[in-house]
C-alpha cells in the first residue's frame, strides 16, 4: 500500500475514497472496522475512520483505588497515556494498515481537537512503522471539490495545537479526579445516601457552568416583588380606539386613585408627540458554532448538544460545512453566489434565491476568524423530501433548513421598519404608546425567526396639539417580576464570554450537569436542582476559585499560549498544579462541614423523589 488516510469518522473516510478514487473503491472490514481501498494515479490507497480520540490520560491502576490514595496526591502524579478500551478495534486496524504504508495522511477534523487526535494516530502508527511519513490534510466541507482541493495541498501537523489539547486533558483529569474524590469521600463520611458507584463530580468547566445557573436561580429566589400601578387611557382616532399607558408608575394606591379621578374628568386628551421614524434592521452575521447552538435553542427549542450532533452528521453526509468553527466572516475564496445558484434549483429556496441573485448579494460580516474554517453554510442544495429520506428524523430537516435560511439571510438586504410613538396629555398626566410596522420585508422574507410582531399606530392621523376624545380610563395593578432562569442560549453566551469550554465542547458541559442531576432544562430554561445548589453553596464557602468562571477563563488564556508556541506545557501545568494544591489544602481542612452539607442536600433530594413516587402511586 502506498498511502493510508485516517479520518475522524467512517462517513468521512468513505467520502474521501469516493471522491479521490480513479475508478471506484472496494470495502473490507478489518477487526469489524470498514476500510476503503482504491487507486489514485496508479498508487494503492486505503482510508479508514475513527470515532474521535483513540488515546486518553489516566492514572496508573495503583492510584485508581479511591479508598487507599489521598486525593491530594493526584495533583503531583504524572498521568499516563492509555488506549481507550472501546477504540481497540480502531487501533488494531490502524496498526495493521500502517505497517504496509509508505505515507499516512492525517485527515482528522481541522480544529485543535482534530490536531490532537492526528497526533495520537501518528504516535500509534509510528510505533509499528518507524519509517512512515506523515502529512496533514485540512478541509471544511465534504464535497468532491473541497476534498480534491485539500488533497492537492497537503501540509504538516500543528504540534503546538496538539500540546495545548493534551495539557488541557491532563489538567482537567487532575482537577476533576482530585476534587471529585474529595467531594464524594467527604459526603460518604457524613453518611450521604450515595449508592454503589455513585459520586459527586467536579469538572473545571462543568462546575463553573453550574455556578452560572445557580447564581441566576438565587437572584430569582431572593427577588422581592413590588406592587405598582399604571393608568390606562383609551382615546379615539378617526373611529379607531388606541390604548396608552401612563408614563409614570405609582407605588401608592391613594395617590394613583387621586390621579385617576383627575384624568377621569378629562373628556379630551391633547396630542404631544405623534412621530414615526424609519429604521433599518440588519441581517444576522454568518453562523459560527455557538451562535448555531444559541439560535437553535432559542428559535427551534432544540438542545445545544443535539443541535451540534445533528449538524456534525449533516456535515459528514455532505449537506453543510464543518460545524465546529469560531469564524463569522465569509472568506473571499468562498463562492457565495455559486451556493445561492445551487439553492435556486430547489423548491423551498428557489424563488427567494433567484430574487437574491437578481438584486445582488451583500454578505454581512462579524469580527471573528479562527483561520481554519469558514462560517457554517450549506454545501448541498436539498429540499425537505431528500433530507427526510436520508436521515428519517424531522429535526435534521429543521437544522438544515435553519442553516440555509440563516445563510441566505446573511446575503440579503436589511428589513425596513417604521417605529412609531404617540404621547398625549390628559388631566395633567402623560400617556404613551409605541407601535411598529414593516415597510420592506428584506431578510425577514427568508428568516422569519427575527420578524418582529407588528402593531401599527395611526400616527399619520394625528398632529401635535390636536385634541382627541377620551373613551376610557382605568387603573391596572402590577408587580415587578423576577429575572428568568438562564436560558440555554444565554448560558452559551456567558460560557463564550468567560472562555468556559471550546465551541466544540460547550454543549457537553451543559449536558454533563444534566446527567449528574445538578440542573434540569425545562422549555429551554436551565433550572438547578437542590443538589446542584448545595454543591455550589458548599464550594462557594470552601473553594470559591473552583466555581469562578474567571478562573476557567484564566486557565484557557494560559493554554492558548501553548497553542501559539509562546509557553511550554510544563510551565503552564506547574503554575496551575500549585494553585490546585493550595485549593485542596483549604477544602481538606473543612471536609467535615463540606460532607455534612452535601449529605443533607442528598437526603433532602432523595426524600423529595420518594415523595413524588408515592404521589404518582396514590
Amino acid at each position: 500500500m502506498d498511502r493510508l488516510v485516517v479520518a475522524e469518522k467512517n462517513s468521512v473516510a468513505k467520502a474521501i475514497a469516493q471522491y479521490l478514487a480513479d475508478g471506484g473503491y472496494s470495502t473490507r472490514k478489518i477487526n469489524n472496522v470498514p476500510v476503503y481501498f482504491f487507486k489514485v494515479n496508479g498508487e494503492y490507497w486505503a482510508s479508514m475512520g475513527l470515532k474521535g480520540h483513540i488515546l486518553d490520560f489516566d492514572f496508573e491502576d495503583t492510584y485508581n483505588n479511591w479508598g487507599s490514595v489521598e486525593p491530594g496526591r493526584l495533583i503531583e502524579l504524572e498521568p499516563v497515556m492509555v488506549i481507550r478500551w472501546q477504540d481497540r478495534p480502531y487501533i488494531m486496524t490502524l496498526v495493521e494498515l500502517a505497517k504496509e504504508a509508505r505515507e499516512l495522511i492525517l485527515a482528522l477534523d481541522s480544529d485543535v481537537e482534530g490536531e490532537a487526535i492526528a497526533y495520537e494516530v501518528m504516535m500509534v502508527a509510528r510505533l509499528r512503522n518507524p519509517r512512515l511519513r506523515f502529512r496533514r490534510v485540512l478541509f471544511s466541507a465534504i464535497t468532491r471539490d473541497d476534498i480534491r482541493r485539500a488533497f492537492s495541498r497537503l501540509t504538516t501537523l500543528n504540534v503546538n495545537w496538539a500540546r495545548k489539547v493534551f495539557t488541557r486533558m491532563v489538567l482537567d483529569l487532575k482537577y476533576g479526579a482530585t476534587f471529585t474524590r474529595l467531594l464524594t469521600l467527604s459526603a460518604r463520611s457524613s453518611k450521604a445516601p450515595l449508592g454503589r458507584g455513585e459520586f459527586l463530580s467536579y469538572g473545571p468547566c462543568q462546575t463553573p457552568v453550574l455556578n452560572l445557573v445557580v447564581q441566576r436561580a438565587l437572584e430569582r429566589e431572593n427577588f422581592k416583588p413590588e406592587i405598582y400601578y399604571k393608568i390606562k387611557l383609551t382615546i379615539e382616532v378617526n373611529g379607531r380606539e388606541v390604548t396608552l399607558e401612563s408614563v409614570d408608575k405609582f407605588k401608592d394606591l391613594r395617590k394613583v386613585q387621586a390621579v385617576f379621578r383627575r384624568v377621569k374628568e378629562a373628556s379630551r386628551a391633547i396630542v404631544k408627540v405623534a412621530e414615526a421614524k424609519e429604521v433599518h434592521v440588519n441581517p444576522p452575521k454568518p453562523l459560527d458554532t455557538v451562535e448555531l447552538e444559541r439560535r437553535a435553542s432559542r428559535f427551534l427549542n432544540i438542545r445545544s448538544k443535539q443541535t451540534l450532533d445533528i449538524a456534525e452528521e449533516l456535515y459528514r453526509q455532505g449537506y453543510i460545512s464543518y460545524p465546529r468553527t469560531e469564524t463569522n466572516i465569509y472568506p473571499p475564496t468562498l463562492d457565495l453566489r455559486g451556493i445561492v445558484k445551487a439553492l435556486a434549483s430547489t423548491t423551498t429556496y428557489g424563488q427567494y434565491s433567484r430574487r437574491l441573485l437578481a438584486s445582488g448579494i451583500r454578505p454581512t460580516a462579524g469580527r471573528s476568524s479562527d483561520n481554519a474554517h469558514p462560517p457554517i453554510h450549506p454545501v448541498k442544495a436539498a429540499d425537505k423530501a431528500e433530507v427526510m429520506a436520508r436521515f428519517r428524523n424531522f429535526k435534521y430537516w429543521v437544522i438544515y433548513d435553519f442553516v440555509v435560511r440563516h445563510f441566505l439571510a446573511t446575503l440579503s438586504p436589511p428589513a425596513l421598519v417604521e417605529e412609531q410613538r404617540i404621547t398625549v396629555e390628559a388631566g395633567g398626566v402623560l400617556f404613551e404608546a409605541g407601535g411598529l410596522r414593516i415597510i420592506e420585508e428584506g431578510y425577514f422574507s427568508i428568516y422569519p425567526f427575527e420578524r418582529p410582531q407588528v402593531n401599527p399606530l395611526p400616527v399619520g392621523s394625528l398632529r401635535v396639539g390636536q385634541q382627541v376624545p377620551v373613551k376610557d380610563v382605568k387603573v391596572v395593578k402590577r408587580k415587578t417580576t423576577p429575572p428568568p432562569y438562564l436560558s440555554e442560549s444565554e448560558l452559551l453566551r456567558l460560557m463564550r464570554k468567560y472562555g468556559i469550554g471550546t465551541d466544540a465542547t460547550m454543549q457537553d458541559h451543559i449536558h454533563t450537569n444534566v446527567k449528574r442531576r445538578y440542573i434540569k432544562i425545562v422549555k429551554g430554561q436551565c433550572i438547578p436542582t437542590p443538589l446542584g445548589k448545595a454543591l455550589i453553596a458548599s464550594l462557594s464557602k470552601y473553594a470559591p476559585t473552583l466555581i469562578d468562571p474567571n478562573f476557567r477563563s484564566r486557565m484557557e488564556s494560559m493554554l492558548s499560549l501553548i497553542g501559539s508556541g509562546r509557553e511550554v506545557p510544563e510551565s503552564v501545568r506547574r503554575r496551575l498544579e500549585e494553585e490546585a494544591s493550595k485549593i485542596y489544602a483549604s477544602m481538606k481542612s473543612n471536609s467535615r462541614q463540606l460532607g455534612d452539607e452535601l449529605a443533607k442536600a442528598l437526603r433532602s433530594m432523595l426524600n423529595g423523589d420518594e415523595a413524588k413516587e408515592r404521589g404518582k402511586g396514590s
